[in-house]
């Protein structure tokens, strides 16, 4: 017993001697360790190709004339002091994985920035030219690699939140269910279920063939002292139009990007603030209400309207935004390869009888002869694609980017079931590879879905959601 009081101070006095210096230690490295400070940088660069090259977006492209608003790489850098990310959106209506290669090879060798991080994306504007012309790509590449290197230049301690707010009026799906055949013929001789841009306010259109996401979603990110530094928006609408002929635009993405900072404090005299609206899930949407007939607008003026509806309506929820000095940033990508398309021996029969008729011949649809070019190019390319799909973390939101025009019911699943508290996707995202439509509406169906505008495998949207929610489960868990 004698024993055993003898050793009762002794090992309290140890232990207060343990509790001292471990509190000691402690107090030493909460003075020797930082606190931890989210960096964020945004910057633009010009990218208005030369007049001359082709404006793309229909069936048959013609030379730019003319410049009505010039067109720009924006981009976002993220740095938490443990990772960088970074966002570059880019006025185009498509840009090859080659041409964003180009650009990341640059970025690597001339920053510190991992280029896998980097999520690269169009808008999706129909007045550009084509990315990959010989006398574009270089500089569209070198341009993006200057935006990022402008953008991690002009880092500083920042805050971030985001937010959402629904805005219906200006979407609408653009595939719909008919009473009248002839609206359904498609290019291989036969009649679909459905029809994509149907005659507006005709009495035959029953209904949409999907849904709508009317969410616009945006980031936000201010100097700790709250001044605006940029916010990149996202919107599931294929694009406005209602150009001049010839001329080269941003469409709305471009006139939201310069209204959005005055809207929220921005000073014009400061022109630090960047603005961004990249494109959702839009594959299968567009502006037009085709249940009414049509009103004639001027140029310009039906994507100048739609852009300020949307930037006031992002302005308004950006009052409610709940800001951060640190949050974890994470990105994640993986490879998938998917097969071709490619048409059977009765598909190669009809087209070989068909273009070997009279180019005056009766037609059972105008494109036609267009799908039988498209058709024997993929015949003759290769038998798979490997896209790259990614997926970037910002706390508690993920932002998927698929390089596809994708369906909106897509973008909606994929809001739906993300492992993280909020979710948008950023289509057309490092890469091209045409529509992406989901097995139900292949079914259907209509222009998205002819081989030769749709060009993987009838089930490949199924694949890449299957990716993502892994890539976004690994970002969630920390690996």
């Amino acid at each position: 017993m004698a024993a055993t009081g003898n050793r009762r101070p002794f090992l309290t006095g140890m232990m207060s001697v343990c509790c001292l210096v471990f509190l000691l230690s402690s107090m030493q490295a909460a003075e020797s360790t930082p606190n931890k400070v989210l960096k964020a940088g945004a910057a633009t660069s010009n990218i208005t190709p030369p007049l001359g090259e082709a404006i793309v977006g229909g069936f048959a492209p013609f030379p730019a004339e003319n410049v009505h608003d010039e067109l720009h790489a924006r981009c976002l850098v993220l740095d938490n002091g443990e990772t960088k990310i970074a966002f570059v959106i880019c006025d185009n209506l498509g840009i090859t994985e080659d041409v964003y290669q180009a650009a990341r090879d640059f970025i690597k060798a001339e920053t510190d920035l991992p280029p896998e991080n980097i999520l690269m994306a169009a808008t999706h504007t129909h007045s550009a030219t084509r990315a990959s012309s010989p006398k574009y790509r270089d500089f569209l590449s070198r341009r993006i690699a200057d935006c990022v290197r402008r953008a991690l230049e002009k880092t500083e301690p920042a805050q971030i939140g985001w937010g959402g707010v629904d805005e219906p009026s200006e979407v609408f799906n653009r595939r719909w269910f008919t009473t009248n055949p002839d609206f359904c013929k498609n290019p291989f001789g036969g009649v679909d279920q459905v029809r994509m841009n149907p005659p507006r306010g005709n009495a035959a259109l029953v209904k949409p063939a999907g849904p709508i996401d009317p969410e616009i979603s945006f980031i936000s990110v201010q100097s700790l002292e709250g001044r605006p530094l940029a916010l990149l928006a996202n919107y599931s609408l294929h694009y406005v139009g209602g150009v001049k002929k010839g001329e080269i635009s941003s469409d709305y993405f471009g006139i939201f990007s310069e209204k959005i900072g005055s809207l929220i404090g921005a000073s014009p005299e400061d022109g630090s603030f960047v603005g961004m609206l990249s494109n959702g899930t839009s594959g299968d949407i567009n502006n037009i209400n085709f249940s009414q007939p049509g009103k004639r607008m001027q140029a310009y003026e039906k994507m100048a309207q739609v852009a300020d509806l949307v930037a006031k309506r992002v302005a308004d929820a950006y009052k409610g935004v709940k800001y951060q000095t640190w949050v974890p940033l994470g990105s994640a990508s993986a490879d998938l390869t998917l097969k071709v398309r490619k048409p059977d021996a009765a598909m190669q029969a009809y087209f070989k009888k068909l273009l070997a008729q009279p180019e005056d011949a009766p037609q059972h649809h105008r494109y036609e002869r267009n799908y039988a070019g498209r058709v024997q190019r993929l015949l003759e390319g290769p038998d798979e694609v490997t896209v790259k799909l990614q997926t970037l973390r910002i706390g508690d939101l993920t932002v998927a980017a698929i390089p596809f025009e994708t369906f909106c019911e897509i973008g909606l699943e994929i809001k739906d079931k993300a492992p993280f508290k909020d979710a948008f996707t950023i289509e057309l995202a490092n890469g091209y590879y045409g529509y992406l439509p989901t097995p139900a509406q292949h079914k259907l169906g209509g222009y998205e879905t002819w081989m030769g505008t749709n060009r993987v495998q009838l089930d490949a949207s199924d694949q890449i959601l299957t990716v993502l929610f892994e890539l976004m489960e690994d970002l969630n868990s920390g690996k």
